[in-house]
This record gives C-alpha cells, sequence and structure tokens, in this order.
C-alpha cells in the first residue's frame, strides 16, 4: 500500500506544470540525439549533468527518465529509414525495418517499433515502480561481506557482458578501477596515488570521466569519419500520419504474447549489470523467432521482429533501473550516468532512499511510464513524416555546438581548469581505447563501482581481524560468490558458440 501511494505521489508530482514541462523536453531532446547517427540518450544525459547542479533534484530525474525511454525508442528511426542503428539496441530493428523501407513500408515499420516500445515501455515501467520497493527489502538483508561479493559478481557480470573481448573488457574494468583510487583513501584520511602532485589529493571528479568518456570521445571518432551523403528513401511529406497507425489486424497476427514476453525479457536482462538494451533486444528477437509461425519472413521485413525486439529494449529501462537504485549497481551505461546524477544532488542509492526520499524518485518512475504510454505514440503521429529529415542536419555545425556544451560543462560541474582539462584527457583516452574496440562503459562502471568495492572488502576484512574467511562463512556473500563463479564458468570457461538469427536460419 505505502508503494502505490508513492508511486500515485510521483504521478501527481510529474502533473506540476514545470516538472511535466521538463519530461516534455526530456523526451524531444532523447528524440532528437537518438534519431541523429552517431548521438546517443547516454551523450545526451552526459550533456545535461552540468545543469542539475541549478535544475531541482525532481525536474532533473524527470528529464533523465524521459530521455532515457525516447533515446531507447527514437533508434529505430534511423534503423529503418538509413540502415543505421541510433543505438545498438536498435540493430535487430535495423535488419527488419530497412528491409519494409526498401519495400515503401517505412511508415508501417516505424508504426510497429513505436507500438512496441509503448508497450515495453509501459510494462517495465509499471514493473519498476512495484518490484524496486521488494528488492530494497532484498537488499536490507545484505551485510557487509555480502555487499563485497555482490559488487564483485556486477563487475565479473559486466566484464563477461562484453563476449567478443574478455580481456579487454577486464583491461577496461580494472582501469577505471585504479583512476577511482587517486586522491583520499577510503578508509583514511591518507592521499595516495598523487606521484607528487597536489592537485590530484582531491581526486578525479566523477564529471570529467562522464563527459570526456561519452562526448568527447564521440566527438573525436565522429571528426575522422568520411562524410558520407544522406540518401533518403522516399519523400516525408507524402506519408500519411495515419500510415504510421499499426492496424488491429497486423496486432492481433503478430499476439500480444510477443509483447509480453518481449517486455519480461527485456526487464529481466535490464536487471543484470552491464547488459543492456542490445542483449535484450537480441534475446527477445532470437526467441520470438524460435516460437514464430512465419520465421521464414524474419530478415525480410518481418514486423513480429520488430515487435519483440523493441518491447524488450524498451522494457529494458525499467530494469536497468533496479539495481541502480537499490543497490547502486548501473544495469547500462545511461543509468551509470543518471547515478551520478544522484550522487551530485546527495542522494544515495539503497534502502534509504527508498525509505526517507521515495517522493525524489517516483516523479521519475512516473516519466518513464508516461513516456512510455503517451508521448511514444503522440510522437511519431505529429512528427513522423519529418523524422527521416533529422538526418540531413549539418554535422559540422551540430558536432562543434556539442563540443563547446561538453568542455563548458566539464568546467561548470566543478569550477575548476583541472577538471576540464581532465574531460579533454579523458576524452582522448577513450578515443584511442574505443579504437582499438576496449569498451569504455566498463572502465565508466569500474570507477564508480570500484571504491565501494574497495571499501566494503577491507570493512569485511576488519570484522574477522584480517581473515578473508568471512567473504566465504557469510550466506549473503557466498550467495553472490557461487554466482559469480557459475556465470564465469558458463559464459567464459565453457564459451558457448552463438549464433544470430540470421546465420542461424541460412545457416552461413
Amino acid at each position: 500500500m505505502e508503494t502505490l501511494i508513492g508511486v500515485l505521489n510521483g504521478f501527481e508530482a510529474l502533473a506540476a506544470p514545470l516538472t511535466f514541462l521538463a519530461a516534455v523536453i526530456g523526451f524531444l531532446i532523447g528524440t532528437f540525439f537518438a534519431a541523429v547517427p552517431g548521438l546517443t540518450s547516454a551523450l545526451a544525459i552526459a550533456l545535461l549533468l552540468p545543469l542539475t547542479y541549478s535544475l531541482d533534484v525532481v525536474v532533473a530525474l524527470v528529464m533523465c527518465g524521459a530521455i532515457f525511454m525516447a533515446g531507447m525508442y527514437a533508434g529505430s528511426i534511423t534503423a529503418t529509414t538509413i540502415n543505421i542503428p541510433g543505438a545498438p539496441a536498435n540493430m535487430m530493428t535495423c535488419i527488419e525495418g530497412y528491409a519494409l523501407m526498401k519495400k515503401g513500408l517505412g511508415a508501417r515499420a516505424l508504426g510497429h517499433a513505436a507500438l512496441g516500445s509503448m508497450v515495453g515501455g509501459v510494462i517495465g515501467s509499471l514493473l519498476l515502480m512495484f518490484i524496486a520497493p521488494l528488492a530494497v527489502r532484498v537488499a536490507l538483508l545484505i551485510r557487509t561481506p555480502g555487499k563485497f561479493s555482490l559488487i564483485l559478481f556486477a563487475l565479473i557480470v559486466i566484464v563477461i557482458a562484453q563476449r567478443k573481448s574478455f580481456a579487454k573488457g577486464t583491461v577496461a574494468t580494472g582501469l577505471g578501477i585504479m583512476i577511482a583510487t587517486i586522491g583520499i583513501d577510503v578508509m583514511e584520511p591518507v592521499a595516495r596515488f598523487t606521484f607528487g602532485f597536489e592537485i590530484l589529493v582531491q581526486g578525479i571528479d566523477m564529471m570529467p570521466l562522464i563527459i570526456g568518456t561519452f562526448a568527447i570521445s564521440e566527438l573525436l571518432i565522429q571528426a575522422e569519419q568520411t562524410r558520407q551523403p544522406v540518401v533518403i528513401v522516399g519523400d516525408g511529406a507524402l506519408i500519411r500520419r495515419r500510415d504510421f497507425i499499426p492496424t488491429f489486424a497486423e496486432i492481433r497476427d503478430i499476439g500480444p504474447f510477443t509483447y509480453l514476453k518481449g517486455s519480461i525479457i527485456g526487464f529481466l536482462i535490464g536487471v543484470l549489470p552491464g547488459a543492456g538494451g542490445s542483449m535484450a533486444a537480441f534475446v527477445s528477437y532470437a526467441e520470438a523467432m524460435r516460437s514464430s509461425k512465419r520465421p521464414e519472413q524474419y530478415g525480410d521485413g518481418s514486423i513480429e521482429g520488430i515487435a519483440a525486439a523493441e518491447s524488450a529494449n524498451n522494457s529494458m529501462c525499467g530494469g536497468a533501473f533496479v539495481p541502480m537504485l537499490t543497490f547502486g549497481i548501473p544495469g547500462d551505461p545511461t543509468t551509470a550516468i543518471v547515478l551520478g546524477v544522484l550522487i551530485i544532488n546527495g542522494l544515495q542509492p539503497g534502502p534509504m532512499l527508498f525509505a526517507n526520499q521515495f517522493d525524489l524518485i517516483s516523479p521519475m518512475f512516473a516519466s518513464l511510464f508516461v513516456s512510455a504510454l503517451v508521448f511514444i505514440p503522440l510522437t511519431l503521429f505529429t512528427l513522423g513524416p519529418y523524422f527521416i529529415k533529422i538526418v540531413t542536419i549539418n554535422k559540422a555545425v551540430l558536432y562543434s555546438g556539442i563540443a563547446v556544451v561538453a568542455v563548458v560543462g566539464g568546467y561548470v560541474a566543478t569550477f575548476s581548469i583541472f577538471q576540464m582539462s581532465l574531460t579533454l584527457v579523458f576524452g582522448v583516452i577513450a578515443y584511442f581505447l574505443r579504437k582499438q574496440n576496449y569498451p569504455t562503459v566498463s572502465m565508466l562502471l569500474g570507477f564508480i563501482l570500484g571504491p565501494d568495492l574497495e571499501l566494503y572488502f577491507r570493512r569485511g576484512l576488519s570484522l574477522e581481524d584480517g581473515n578473508p574467511m568471512v567473504f566465504l562463512t557469510s550466506p549473503d556473500s557466498l550467495v553472490f560468490l557461487v554466482l559469480t563463479v557459475v556465470f564465469f564458468y558458463f559464459f567464459v570457461i565453457r564459451q558457448p558458440k552463438t549464433q544470430t538469427p540470421l546465420t542461424a536460419k541460412t545457416g552461413t
């Protein structure tokens, strides 16, 4: 009952004019960033981060929720129109949507992507509202040794999620942990790893790392890309708005179970740290193809495949918030940056956040729900014919503006020239890491989780006078250590062979 009252209060807070306006602006920003090739919702929130100092925390979190939901949905726009997924989570939509686009059915593909996103977003946000408070009760049972093992499990899963390069994922995560150790010791007032530079005593702020990793490195990547002429398929002005509305016969043909199954898969995968929308969409798409009555249509413009993928990646948005809010462990890159918003505003994820400050985060839950149920179909119906024209924006002007915002944001965050310089330094480091296919997201998550990993490890040792067996004798710790071993065995040692749905079908 208390959870229901808190959720209703969140919707009431969202109804305030200023807060609702923030949700609308956030959704439009997220849609724009996701629909422009090379930009992402994570980048949008990273650029928004410095503004949170001057925004009310509820307004900032509402904008983040709307950006997140919009970014996951709007990536399907370029995936369908020009065969460039706005995010890795839209790769499956790219396969089916562009095939429909070439047949002159682009509006139909966008309509089903929006419907799948709407259903998945609504289910995911509802599950978040009622499961997250229950997860808090579980969190209260986890003591210090268990917290260390939980964070260790999360870091291992994050590394395992980089299936193509386990070694590079490990290196990137370790680098993030190393950067986090610079400055004052987590348990004693002693400076460490300053290399004789007094300015490093203050440590490395989260803001320069986030903006450098997501904004500056992206600009450097985009700057070296050969400018390709944008090919527009069809004329957006000739498309009628009603063409975007899926017919009842098509929805019935897909089946409500496809949407429900995709949404549940997406939510559960979102709860796993580091899994993200791409894994959610892939698993849901593969399962839909496996159980489909028409698997031969997959790869040639299957609206069922679009529905499965998009319902999963938008439902993942709700799932990714569960570990972040209850344990402080981000579920994906975007929630990692939202965690920065919470910390900047003095909010510490965990049981006490729900017990004492649920009124501050419940409007964000409402923002996810309203963005999915109202903003997605409304935006598609209103702007659908013009979405295709977003890709014609002058990239030189766009990226120059983003560069200015990123650098100024690095300064405004701390009013420190040194920290602003670190924004550029980390941007260059992230650029070279990305060039060599090192996952920079793992570096960021290592930076965020590293201090807590060390803190709970040292506190756990202090409980038993330095005896490490405390991590094996504590039941909650043992559970997470066993899970770590199980995940490592099945996904690293055994290294199961995986096929994409298309190669599985064609045998190539």
